[in-house]
């Protein structure tokens, strides 16, 4: 079933400047105490600020005092956490679309191998389940956080500049393909190489 969408060419112009990074990923959780132990004492992540504040939310019409962490990334981007002590407020604001299979639904961080092989070591220190994925494209460690959200940490093959190139190439040829039912042809060769 053909959709009619925007010709890529009305909308293809990109910001004269592209956002420099991501700055934060904010996630709802239910317990900023088993979050934080996840996230600095398994994986690693070291929490580096905690915002604790109470602010207006006009979608219930009161104030609301809240717990923010933020736990850093190398490049100075941070994944963060809220927790509400509104219980309806929390309620409403935890994640409820949580898929059956979330794999697809999550975080990616870039990392060396040198960083997956400490996290994997890591998580097998204290019992957690992972799996690893080679896409070709990249390699990733896949861990869940007690409140279900996936992380992926994937590295880059040394080949990265050259997929970049040629999926810049073809992005709206291959979007426009797969639009127009064409749903079976791929498009990673790279799939099955090691590196």
């Amino acid at each position: 079933m053909k959709k009619d969408y925007p010709s890529p060419t009305q909308h293809a112009q990109p910001l004269k400047q592209l956002p420099l990074r991501l700055h934060h990923r904010a996630i709802v959780v239910k317990d900023q105490g088993a979050t934080r132990h996840f996230m600095e004492d398994i994986l690693g992540l070291p929490l580096v600020a905690c915002w604790t504040e109470s602010t207006p939310m006009p979608e219930v019409d009161r104030p609301i005092e809240y717990c923010h962490t933020f736990f850093a990334l190398g490049d100075g981007s941070a994944i963060a956490f809220f927790q509400f002590t509104d219980e309806e407020f929390q309620e409403k604001s935890l994640r409820r679309d949580q898929p059956e299979i979330p794999r697809f639904d999550h975080l990616a961080i870039k990392a060396t191998r040198e960083t997956q092989n400490e996290v994997i070591e890591r998580l097998e220190k204290h019992g957690v389940k992972y799996i690893t994925k080679n896409h070709g494209y990249c390699k990733s460690v896949y861990v869940t956080t007690p409140d279900g959200l996936y992380i992926e940490f994937a590295e880059d093959p040394p080949y990265a500049d050259e997929i970049d190139k040629v999926r810049r190439a073809d992005a709206h040829e291959a979007l426009e393909r797969w639009l127009n039912g064409d749903t079976r042809t791929t498009n990673n060769p790279y799939r099955f190489q090691d590196f």
